[in-house]
């Protein structure tokens, strides 16, 4: 039975992957602050970690991991203090990374980013914008890790679980006749569904692909402003009121990431095959609608 070790993983698509692993037989174990609560009852085993104090990492250099899933890394000092404690006692590191580690453009492929070859850096006081945090972690772990590592890189994670409730923002905001700020309708995102996400972590820790290093993950086919605003109306029956200028608490939280979308290519071509985005986000808009009904 493989050991498998998720920092992170009480919610969200974190909890989606653990019980997957769960399902499918591995000996899991979580690592968090033991703040959020789960339902996993003895199903495993649970480790509390504080990324703000590394002394306590060094209990994960306990026991030998075949795979250890890092949801949780954000800082290049973090990638750093995870190399000091699993350095010979992990198999396979799966490092959760970002759409935002690249700059503006349109179908991303994974060279658009290079991570070997980006300055390491480090802040005294660890403080970092969430994109350049990821960009500096990857570059912390692709150069200076002896342990293989992988890193998908998610655009916007979606799911009826997503405690930001960006997509269920739109829905609301339609179905009361309010505002949304959005500065080009036409711009085009993607997107992957929080159980996508989890079946993608889950695959790439069990599959023997051909190569370590960064792989793009989204779903098939991409959105735009126009489209998800259409779908909200549907659902909810309601016209949308849209302006490119208003209050900040009125802007698409979609906003600041719609300059940019990725290219899947390189996964599929290791045999992940991917849902189709609109698919499920009529799903996932149609059920929020019923909810703002209720």
């Amino acid at each position: 039975m493989k050991k498998v070790l998720v920092l992170g993983g009480t919610r969200f698509f974190g909890k989606r992957l653990v019980q997957k692993l769960i399902d499918r037989g591995f000996d899991v174990s979580i690592a968090t602050r033991g703040i959020t609560q789960d339902s996993f009852g003895d199903k495993l085993n649970r480790l509390i970690i504080d990324r703000k104090n590394p002394e306590s990492l060094k209990q994960l250099s306990n026991q030998h991991w075949d795979i250890v899933y890092d949801n949780i890394c954000y800082t290049p000092n973090e990638a750093r203090e995870i190399i000091e404690v699993l350095t010979h006692h992990v198999e396979k590191f799966i490092f959760t990374s970002t759409l935002a580690v690249y700059d503006e453009g349109l179908n991303h492929i994974e060279e658009d980013f290079n991570p070997y070859a980006y300055p390491i850096k480090y802040d005294e006081l660890n403080e970092y914008t969430y994109g350049e945090g990821k960009r500096l972690s990857e570059a912390v772990l692709f150069q200076t890790a002896s342990f293989p590592v992988i890193a998908p890189r998610f655009p916007v994670v979606l799911g009826d679980d997503d405690y930001t409730k960006r997509l269920l923002f739109h829905v609301e905001k339609v179905a009361n006749k309010e505002e949304i700020v959005i500065s080009d309708m036409g711009r085009e995102m993607t997107f992957i569904d929080s159980d996508e996400t989890a079946e993608f972590l889950y695959w790439l820790g069990v599959s023997k692909i051909d190569s370590v290093g960064p792989i793009n993950a989204c779903s098939n086919g991409v959105i735009t402003f126009n489209e998800i605003v259409e779908l909200c109306e549907e659902a909810t029956g309601e016209k949308a009121k849209i302006s490119i200028e208003g209050p900040k608490a009125s802007h698409s939280p979609f906003d600041a990431y719609s300059d940019r979308t990725l290219s899947n290519e390189k996964a599929k071509k290791e045999g992940f095959q991917f849902s189709d985005a609109h698919d499920w986000m009529k799903e996932l808009i149609f059920h929020f609608s019923l909810d703002q009904r209720q």
